[in-house]
Formats: structure tokens, C-alpha cells, sequence
């Protein structure tokens, strides 16, 4: 388990139309497991919306134990992303046994968009 940073999570990405949007006028980071998209958003903080599909993940402990991870490595960053909207989508099947894998490229993706976003 990653060590919990300090302060408030980051507010989430709601609606439609929100989600559209980041898709329209976003940039797209690939990984074998995610895709992240990142777009220029109206606040600071950061909004963060996560698709994690059933159909992608069958068990509700599986993608809650990825959703805090992806969370928490989100937060350990959150000053790096400024005014911005991510999406973090899982566009390939993670069965439990590839969790661990999914959680280090999260990482590896979440640090690449980080940097670039500085």
C-alpha cells in the first residue's frame, strides 16, 4: 500500500458533457492496461473521472482496491496537474491476477503526465 499523502482528494470530473469534453480536447497517454486523457479544465485543482467498466474488471474489489490506488497516486501529484481534467480509463481486461501490473503502469503513466503537465 502506497503511504496516504496529506490533504483534501481531488474533486471529481461529473456529467457527460464534462467527460466529452476531455475526450474531445484532450491528450491521450497509453498504456497496455489504461489510458489516461488530460485536458485543460476551468479550476484548480484538478478534476479526476475514472472508467473502470464492469465488463474490464468483473469484481467490485478489484477495481475499488485500482480506483484507491490510481486515487492516491493522483493525489501524491496533485500539484503537478494545476487547472486540468484527467480520465483514467481501463481499456483492457485486468483480471486480479494483473492488478499489480496495471497499478505500476498507473504509476509510470500518472509520473509521464506529471512531468509534461509541469
Amino acid at each position: 500500500m502506497l503511504p496516504r499523502p496529506s490533504g483534501p482528494p481531488l474533486p471529481p470530473l461529473t456529467g457527460d458533457r464534462a467527460f466529452e469534453a476531455v475526450f474531445r480536447a484532450g491528450r491521450r497517454y497509453e498504456g497496455h492496461y489504461l489510458q489516461i486523457v488530460l485536458a485543460p479544465g476551468p479550476q484548480s485543482p484538478a478534476r479526476v473521472g475514472y472508467i473502470l467498466a464492469r465488463k474490464q474488471m468483473p469484481r467490485a474489489v478489484d477495481r475499488n482496491r485500482l480506483r484507491r490506488q490510481i486515487r492516491e497516486m493522483l493525489r501524491a501529484h496533485r500539484s503537478d496537474f494545476g487547472a486540468s481534467d484527467v480520465i483514467v480509463r481501463v481499456k483492457r481486461k485486468v483480471v486480479r491476477a494483473d492488478l499489480p501490473a496495471a497499478a505500476l503502469e498507473a504509476a509510470a503513466l500518472i509520473g509521464r503526465v506529471a512531468a509534461e503537465a509541469r
